[in-house]
């Protein structure tokens, strides 16, 4: 019985416990979740509206020229007339320096190879092969050894003074058209100070009718008045390169053309006296 008394008693109180303990749960449950929502509502972030911000004004670019355009205009402020000469004489002294440079590169022999054909067409076939090969040679060299040639039956003597007779009118040939080149070089630079000195001419009439000595009319004229000068110095600087070019590749060609007349000479010596 006591027993049974004592179980119940226990019962009772653990019953007791576990609903006290439900019940201050649920209560710590409600607040909670009222922290909880108090919370959220605390943290929820408040719409503002975002101002849009201003677009950056884009600043212009300064649009550069390009070298035509400043050449085109510096042409124009140095004006039409004397201008246009000095572009003349670019143009046509470059036409020359181009024609005289294909000339020089067409009339270049390889050497070595024509004396070796000659030397073998004179073994095999005689003078008469020698002077075939020659002919279907292009160069002024090749021009030289046929003439030299035809003067065969009349000595060796007469084959040197044929080869050094035509040489020169050769050297003629080569040096054809470079005075019209060294004619621009000079022309060019004194119509550009002509163009000068009539440029500072104009300014100073300006001035005497003006009346007044301003700094902007002085600067302006003598301007327009130097640029002249400077367009027929380059034209000059332009043309004087391609000049000392063709001279050199001309004396090149000289040289090539004492030496293997030399060696056509000993070449012709030699086969005369293998006969």
């Amino acid at each position: 019985m006591k027993k049974l008394v004592t179980l119940l008693m226990i019962a009772g109180v653990f019953t007791f416990t576990s609903v006290k303990s439900f019940a201050q749960g649920d209560e710590d449950a409600f607040a909670d979740s009222s922290v909880v929502t108090e919370a959220e509502v605390a943290e929820e972030p408040v719409a503002v509206e975002e101002v849009a911000p201003a677009a950056p004004v884009e600043e212009e670019a300064e649009v550069e020229q390009s070298f035509h355009q400043v050449v085109k205009e510096q042409f124009i402020d140095g004006g039409p007339t004397f201008m246009g000469i000095v572009l003349l004489c670019l143009i046509l002294g470059l036409a020359v320096a181009i024609e005289r440079i294909i000339h020089l590169n067409l009339a270049t022999t390889n050497i070595k190879k024509l004396l070796a054909n000659v030397e073998s067409a004179l073994a095999s076939g005689g003078i008469e092969a020698a002077k075939e090969v020659c002919r279907n040679t292009r160069g002024p060299v090749a021009s030289i050894f046929v003439q030299g040639m035809m003067r065969m039956s009349e000595g060796i003597e007469m084959v040197e003074k044929s080869i050094i007779s035509y040489g020169s009118v050769e050297m003629g040939k080569l040096e054809k058209g470079m005075v019209w080149i060294s004619l621009f070089i000079s022309l060019a630079p004194m119509l550009g100070f002509m163009g000068t000195v009539i440029g500072m001419i104009d300014a100073f009439d300006a001035i005497a009718a003006a009346g007044d000595v301003s700094p902007s009319l002085v600067a302006d004229g003598i301007k327009v008045a130097l640029l002249t000068t400077v367009g027929g110095l380059i034209v000059a600087v332009i043309l004087q390169l391609f000049y000392n070019y063709l001279i050199s590749k001309i004396d090149s060609l000289v040289n090539s053309m004492e030496d293997a007349s030399i060696s056509v000479v000993d070449i012709l010596v030699k086969h005369n006296l293998s006969k």
